[in-house]
């Protein structure tokens, strides 16, 4: 991997991690503590637009490799968050219920699928 791709990643994954802890500050403060809202929305957010930049990067081929690199790697790869999904699963179940562990999950896998599909739609439409 050249230089320019590990400098392209590490430049989306510093814009997206600034951008996941925003989203986070911005859901706990609006929200409350008690329940992971913010992942939540990082990671339907970050699934919209995964589906959204696949669809503009593939209709500008050859896309360049360190800007695919930038926003899927490092953007959007700092900015979802589904190890920190797992561990708020886990802890959910252990401190709560596990209806609540459940429905935190479903959630979270079929709201992001339908990110990423309505991403999919969205980079069609304005393609």
């Amino acid at each position: 991997m050249s230089a320019n791709i590990w400098l392209a990643v590490a430049a989306g994954g510093a814009v997206g991690a600034v951008g996941r802890n925003a989203v986070s500050r911005a859901a706990m403060h609006l929200m409350g503590p008690n329940f992971p809202w913010g992942t939540l929305a990082v990671n339907i957010i970050g699934s919209f637009g995964m589906g959204l930049f696949i669809v503009w990067l593939s209709h500008r081929e050859p896309a360049s490799p360190a800007l695919r690199a930038f926003l899927t790697v490092g953007l959007l790869g700092a900015f979802t968050t589904f190890s920190t999904f797992s561990l708020d699963a886990v802890t959910l179940y252990r401190d709560r219920t596990v209806m609540i562990a459940g429905a935190y999950v479903l959630a979270s896998v079929i709201l992001s699928v339908g990110g990423l599909l309505a991403g999919l739609a969205a980079g069609r439409h304005f393609a």
